[in-house]
């Protein structure tokens, strides 16, 4: 009767939050905020933050090189890159400096004719609505030839654009000036190779200082607001459109503690869905441009925690195991995942995190809100199902996420669902005391992914592999391997495995049978201590079948005999990490 009287308060406690969120989401849609555009927020000429790049800009827009420049400016959206346009295009300075300005949007589903046109329009005032596309450009040529001019093309998603007008645009050599705002960072580099303006994230100063100037105009923070304040300023991650967005919002609600801080606890769904969801539209528009191939590998990043730092050598390895990464002009899928990363990241939907010794990518993450954006799209394409204590999982699910480790959940997963292709624990306890064996799931032949361990020190459950050869079709296992444990001879079954990671107790051995994972590609052990006697010549076959030529990684063994005819064997590695220990003859230590 306890259990159920703590259980019902647990429910009632939850039934009132989601009406509080409720009554706040009603209240920020009905509070006349305006439309939130860009030039809405320019209007308020709040530069905060984007001083030296508006300078930087500024003197490269008015400095003495007479050629024709383009001016890329990139970033994420909602990072500002059209109020920095803006502001310059409404500059004192560069209205005296240049003959002629126009500004045109360009989007994602552009038209040359009517680029043409908007151009014209805003330079001398003529519409000319029934010009050709050749007549406009002819006519626009004529009327800028041997004028200065600026001309700002905001939001360009395609290079094909630039290259079908760029000939209406003389090189008047009186230092001509045409600013570019972009997503996407190689489109720039196409543009200019030799200059760039890259928007970064504000810092939590210069977010304090934006969120104030909206909130409160001249007005100082009053100080009981100070503190909750900065939290909310916090969890925008330095996204000026959100800190803007939520700020308006504010100044034009009640001011109370309680209302703020249900606005902390809820931002970024408040954000989200607020002032029409010009917001969602905004980040939206990064989604729906993206080719067919980067969607998924996009999506993907959904189902890491909010905040997470993802290695990049996992995550590509599971791309390849969840069948994103196809072949292509004879390049390998590892190559492949490194150029669809890359690709995130010049279309500002992956941020860089951490850089390795030679420059790679070693560590990535996603904006807060692009996560969202995920598990909204993920929601409406059944992309993946998340399984927690409040769901029930279906038997159709081909990808199951789990958000909430509980006991419960363990045993009720093991039998279901069978038609899963991909099972992925992302959230794990910390409490020790929790930790007890679990068998693999049995009822899931179709699986190809259990990632059920990360390498970060976080507790996890012990998983007997007993029965591991029942999963044939697994590429990618990540486990926790229970005390006593051994990788059954079995092992050789599971002949589609590329990626094997598995935390082990000491002393742990791995069986012959793993020469016949002809396709295993990296070789993974967590506490460094695996013995690997399948490599040693001098126990088992010299024969072909012990060439393991799609071996790149093995890291975790200790004592390996390493000797001219283990490097024959394993002629692709790229990663080799071991350890030799030794005992002191003196004491018996190591």
């Amino acid at each position: 009767m306890q259990e159920v009287i703590k259980e019902m308060n647990l429910i009632k406690k939850e039934v009132m939050e989601i009406e509080a969120v409720a009554q706040l989401r009603r209240q920020a849609s009905s509070i006349p905020v305006g439309p939130l555009t860009n030039s809405s927020i320019v209007k308020d000429n709040m530069m905060v933050g984007f001083d030296e790049v508006f300078l930087e800009v500024l003197d490269k827009l008015t400095g003495y090189q007479l050629s024709r420049e383009i001016i890329p400016i990139t970033g994420m959206g909602g990072i500002g890159k059209t109020t920095l346009a803006r502001s310059l295009f409404q500059n004192a300075l560069v209205k005296d400096h240049f003959d002629i300005r126009a500004w045109t949007t360009i989007s994602q589903t552009y038209n040359v004719r009517e680029t043409l046109r908007q151009v014209l329009f805003h330079a001398s005032g003529d519409s000319s609505g029934d010009l050709s596309e050749e007549e406009l450009g002819e006519k626009l040529y004529k009327f800028l030839y041997r004028r200065r001019y600026l001309v700002i093309m905001d939001d360009i998603w395609s290079v094909n654009v630039w290259e079908k007008i760029k000939f209406f645009f003389p090189d008047n050599g009186n230092g001509s000036r045409i600013i570019v705002t972009t997503r996407l960072s190689n489109l720039s580099f196409k543009l200019n190779e030799s200059y760039r303006v890259d928007m970064n994230f504000l810092d939590e100063a210069n977010s304090w200082d934006l969120f104030c100037k909206t909130v409160f105009g001249k007005e100082g923070c009053p100080l009981e607001f100070e503190e909750i304040g900065k939290n909310i300023v916090a969890n925008c991650k330095g996204l000026p459109l959100s800190v803007v967005m939520i700020g308006r919002l504010l100044a034009k609600s009640q001011r109370t503690r309680e209302y703020w801080m249900l606005i902390e606890q809820n931002l970024n769904s408040i954000v989200i869905n607020t002032n029409d969801k010009f917001c969602l539209k905004t980040l939206r528009m990064s989604y729906i441009y993206l080719p067919n191939y980067l969607k998924p590998c996009f999506l993907y990043m959904g189902i890491f925690k909010e905040d997470s730092s993802i290695r990049v050598s996992m995550l590509e390895k599971l791309w390849a195991s969840e069948g994103f990464l196809k072949p292509r002009s004879g390049k390998s899928l590892e190559t492949i995942a490194q150029e669809n990363l890359k690709e995130l990241v010049d279309r500002n939907l992956v941020l860089v995190d951490k850089l390795g010794s030679i420059g790679n990518v070693k560590y990535c993450k996603i904006h807060d809100l692009l996560r969202d954006l995920c598990l909204k799209e993920v929601g409406k394409e059944m992309f993946y199902h998340f399984f927690n204590r409040d769901s029930l999982i279906s038997s159709h699910a081909r990808r199951v996420v789990v958000v909430d480790n509980g006991y419960f959940l363990r045993d009720r997963l093991p039998s279901s669902p069978s038609c899963a292709r991909s099972i992925i624990f992302e959230y794990y306890r910390t409490n020790e005391c929790w930790r007890r064996k679990a068998p693999l799931p049995h009822n899931c032949r179709l699986l190809r992914t259990f990632k059920a361990y990360n390498n970060d020190g976080v507790a996890s459950d012990n998983y007997l592999l007993d029965n591991v050869f029942k999963l044939v079709n697994l590429r990618y296992l990540a486990v926790k391997a229970t005390q006593n444990s051994e990788i059954p001879s079995s092992v050789h079954l599971l002949w589609n495995l590329h990626t094997l990671i598995i935390h082990c107790p000491d002393d742990f051995i791995v069986p012959i049978e793993n020469l016949k994972l002809h396709r295993l590609q990296h070789l993974v052990f967590c506490n460094r201590k695996v013995i690997l006697p399948v490599l040693d010549p001098r126990i088992g076959d010299d024969d072909d079948s012990a060439i393991m030529e799609n071996l790149q990684t093995i890291r975790g063994v200790k004592n390996l005999f390493l000797d001219e005819e283990v490097v024959k064997r394993i002629p692709n590695m790229k990663k080799l990490c071991l350890t030799y220990i030794r005992r002191c003859e003196t004491n018996g230590g190591r």
